[in-house]
């Protein structure tokens, strides 16, 4: 989750086409993580590699030209789910009911039990209304980062000023599922907690998108590679305020976002 938004797609209005950033332009408005390759993007999605970069970069080109074509109007159909590869990037239902994760007890330190205490909350948010299941395997924390397979995902802390954290989606090779928080989520972050942080978090790692890329925002569009799984909600726990959003509280699920993820987890 992040304060400012890395990503605004800028729509020409000249009839010879639309304002379509360079691939060095575009790139430079992510964020590189020198200790794990991985470039975080959209705020707090991430690309796992250089050519994850410029295959990103297609897409928002494609999305460009067509929005631009058709009036930005392909998508209108809160809650939509990332595409990958065509498909819902979603977790097979084997894998949603035993989502393990570790959290990093030597990287977090004295805040250890508040961060597991915050994932206990943010978790339970998503399991009472779709059909998921999240564990916290403690016996994995002296060893939790992405090399550790015993899991599905770690938590860990990081030192940036990048993003207050940033997750992952299903599709995420091991290596880039982390859920990574960053020591300024433990500061002043009004009106949110590091309970709402990790409640928007944990719906990218189960296949949700940032609802403020649909075109009914009006600004902040990443892409078109989403589906829609309810009709636009300017409140979703997945909708930045700065994008418009209405949301004013702790990043909490609406009806729209429940509704959604039951659909994809019924």
């Amino acid at each position: 989750m992040k304060r400012f938004v890395f990503v605004s797609l800028l729509v020409g209005c000249a009839q010879s086409g639309p304002d379509v950033l360079s691939y060095e332009e575009f790139k430079a408005q992510g964020a590189y993580e020198p200790d794990t390759g991985i470039y975080t993007f959209n705020g707090d999605e991430i690309v796992a590699d250089e050519a994850g970069m410029q295959d990103i970069y297609q897409r928002y080109v494609e999305s460009t030209y067509a929005a631009f074509d058709d009036g930005y109007s392909t998508n209108e159909q809160g809650l939509i789910v990332n595409l990958a590869n065509g498909r819902d990037d979603r977790w097979p239902q084997t894998t949603a009911s035993n989502l393990t994760y570790c959290v990093s007890s030597s990287s977090f330190g004295s805040r250890y039990s508040a961060v597991v205490s915050a994932m206990e909350s943010a978790t339970g948010a998503w399991e009472a209304t779709a059909n998921v299941n999240f564990v916290h395997d403690a016996s994995q924390d002296g060893d939790c980062n992405s090399r550790n397979t015993n899991v599905i995902f770690n938590v860990r802390q990081v030192m940036t000023s990048q993003y207050l954290a940033r997750a992952f989606f299903p599709s995420t090779s091991r290596r880039g599922r982390e859920i990574l928080v960053s020591v300024s989520s433990f500061g002043n972050i009004n009106p949110w907690t590091l309970t709402g942080v990790l409640r928007h978090e944990l719906g990218h790692t189960i296949g949700f998108r940032h609802e403020h890329t649909r075109p009914e925002s009006g600004t902040c569009f990443e892409d078109n590679n989403w589906r829609a799984l309810t009709a636009y909600d300017s409140s979703s726990v997945m909708h930045y305020p700065q994008c418009n959003g209405t949301q004013t509280g702790d990043l909490v699920l609406t009806s729209l976002d429940k509704s959604g993820a039951h659909s994809l987890y019924p």
